[in-house]
């Protein structure tokens, strides 16, 4: 009995500290962030409890159904643009080429940089008056072609931020190139001598077989994706122009650090939650036909 209280008492002194820093850093944070949903919080002064306020005063806010909308419109491009790039890219490197871990390599190292200086990087490319793609533009149409102020129009703002997710995929590209690594080769043998095309085998074979990896970056890019914050913050901190990348986390982040409403603040953080949850949850549910695991 003994035995049993010190090796009990072993193993919980191992867990403590993943026990404390669970409890500390994201169960209590958690708990909180409920009851100060609920407060009106400046975090320098005591909570005062409000009700569901915040939630009704949320309901009204025009710059918060902006923000929601911009963030909406923006996963809505950038989810399904980015993984047709990154699926495209993860094929072209599954082949037998010479030099194909460079070009591995040159694909994936846009998602190790960091995000403060990716955002610095292609706000310059985006320049509309001096910017290297509108400049690449103008050489390949012979001039006929005058690129857009990327970052100044309403109309392709947006859309700069939309071709700069489609650029950094590195991390999906190797999780899709893991994934066809794993599809049998029997079945390409099967289907060649039934006489299929490439693009016959990699809508019936490649693409069912690789299904549970889409759904998961589908999955990950939603959550990503309502949570953009870091490149469309260092490009504008007031989503200009006109709030037109003026997004859901950015919003949430001036509430709360620049307008010290913690309280309002956790009301859109809980909404988010909920918000990636009816996506995800949705996301699974229309996957059930379509995804294929492993003997199904």
């Amino acid at each position: 009995m003994k035995a049993f209280s010190r090796e009990r008492w072993t193993a919980l002194a191992f867990i403590a500290p993943w026990i404390i820093g669970f409890s500390v850093f994201l169960a209590y944070p958690l708990l909180a962030s409920i009851y100060y949903s609920f407060c009106d919080y400046s975090v320098l002064r005591p909570p005062v409890l409000i009700g569901v306020a915040n939630y009704r005063g949320l309901l009204v806010d025009s710059v918060f159904w902006q923000s929601l909308g911009n963030t909406l419109w923006y996963a809505a491009f950038a989810i399904p643009i980015s993984t047709v790039v990154a699926i495209t890219l993860a094929l072209l490197l599954n082949t037998k080429v010479r030099g194909m871990t460079l070009y591995r390599t040159i694909f994936f190292i846009p998602s190790l940089l960091p995000m403060v200086a990716l955002a610095v990087l292609w706000q310059w490319i985006f320049n509309g008056q001096q910017g290297v793609l509108n400049d690449i533009l103008k050489k390949i149409s012979f001039g006929f072609i005058k690129g857009p102020d990327w970052l100044g129009a309403t109309e392709w703002s947006k859309w700069a931020l939309v071709i700069l997710a489609a650029w950094s995929v590195g991390n999906a590209m190797v999780i899709y190139l893991a994934g066809l690594q794993d599809v049998p080769r029997q079945l390409y043998e099967a289907a060649e001598l039934d006489g299929a095309t490439w693009w016959q085998k990699t809508r019936n074979v490649t693409l069912p077989m690789l299904s549970p990896v889409i759904l998961f970056n589908v999955i990950m890019g939603i959550i990503g994706s309502l949570q953009v914050f870091t490149v469309p913050y260092v490009i504008s901190p007031a989503g200009s122009p006109a709030r037109s990348i003026y997004f859901y986390s950015m919003y949430l982040f001036d509430n709360a650090f620049i307008y010290h409403k913690m309280g309002y603040a956790c009301a859109m953080g809980w909404i988010m939650f909920v918000l990636i949850l009816i996506l995800t949850m949705t996301a699974l549910k229309l996957s059930e036909r379509h995804v294929h695991y492993g003997g199904s």
